[in-house]
């Protein structure tokens, strides 16, 4: 079966990220022990010629999780449709998009936390049995329809794993961590995006580009097409390292990645001198959205030791005194 991709509306912009996606393993960078083992279960799939069994990733967003999803249906030779869970409002939407699926397909559902609980109820069966269970009616009349489903691959996302809930994470076979992408790997990325806009980038630019991108392709990819319109306007035929720094210097992105809101968001936790923070106070203080903070900005903070979670909030660490050039009062205690 010939495979095809259906995802829900994009906008240019996304077309254009969309075709800077690999579209294979071999040209797919990162997230090594993630790959040899779910390389494993695809070939044991085919071989069994069985539908590969559902797919649970997890980790900050923009790491690649919708994209190893397309892979996924490439390497199963498979149609996959894309869709995201708050499209899906009622439990008619659903199984509208179930009963649409053919023998084998993928369905992926990006932000699956959020899907609403009548929802999830219409997922366990199909999930489970590949049945539908749908009620007719109401009251004494109602009656239930079970209707049949083939066998289909459900590949669910999520930013925020602890938001799921227990029956429906227990459904999933196979449970994938994103983690951060490291310098080297970024900077290969890079240099493959680049070719596919026929704009080419030196190494050391790409690794410019690289440790400011927080260990996130989306950031790295968004930066790139930055840092080549800047390269357009002085009409150079390829990005070089300093036309790099100067662009990003001028998108306010720092060496350590950090945009006005992480630098914000760090001088609140020093200036506060030790005492530890609640997120409503930081959400409050930097007008921001509290979840937008846990999924967007701490991910990378708490990873590379800018910030530390505690019982009672947010609380800087030495690493961010160092990093802002700042020093803790005397006799000041950091991780009270």
């Amino acid at each position: 079966m010939e495979g095809s991709v259906e995802i829900e509306k994009f906008t240019s912009e996304s077309e254009l990220e969309l075709t800077l996606r690999p579209d294979s393993w071999d040209d797919y960078i990162g997230q090594e022990q993630l790959k040899k083992n779910l390389g494993v279960f695809i070939k044991a799939a085919k071989k069994r010629a069985e539908s590969l069994d559902h797919v649970l990733f997890y980790g900050p967003p923009g790491l690649g999780k919708t994209t190893l999803g397309l892979i996924i249906a490439s390497e199963m030779n498979t149609n996959i449709k894309v869709t995201a869970a708050p499209m899906i409002e009622k439990s008619g939407d659903l199984a509208a998009i179930l009963t649409n699926l053919d023998e084998g397909d993928i369905l992926f559902i990006d932000e699956i936390h959020r899907l609403s609980p009548a929802v999830e109820e219409i997922l366990y069966p199909a999930m489970e049995d590949f049945r539908l269970d749908i009620i007719i009616g109401s009251g004494p009349a109602a009656q239930t329809v079970k209707i049949d489903l083939p066998r289909f691959t459900l590949i669910g996302a999520t930013t925020r794993a602890g938001m799921l809930s227990n029956p429906l994470r227990d459904r999933f076979g196979m449970n994938f961590r994103l983690q951060f992408y490291n310098t080297e790997e970024l900077a290969t990325i890079m240099i493959k995006a680049s070719a596919k806009l026929e704009k080419p980038i030196e190494r050391p630019a790409a690794l410019e580009i690289s440790r400011r991108s927080r260990g996130t392709p989306r950031i790295a990819l968004r930066l790139l097409k930055r840092v080549r319109d800047f390269a357009e306007v002085a009409d150079e035929n390829s990005i070089l390292h300093e036309r790099t720094q100067y662009a990003l210097n001028e998108l306010g992105i720092n060496d350590n990645g950090f945009d006005e809101m992480d630098i914000r968001l760090l001088q609140l936790l020093v200036n506060a001198k030790g005492r530890a923070m609640g997120l409503s106070t930081l959400a409050a203080a930097l007008s921001e959205d509290e979840g937008t903070i846990e999924d967007v900005f701490e991910p990378y903070l708490l990873a590379n030791g800018y910030l530390e979670r505690t019982a009672r909030g947010r609380i800087a660490t030495q690493k961010t005194y160092e990093v802002l050039k700042f020093k803790p009062l005397k006799g000041q205690t950091l991780f009270e």
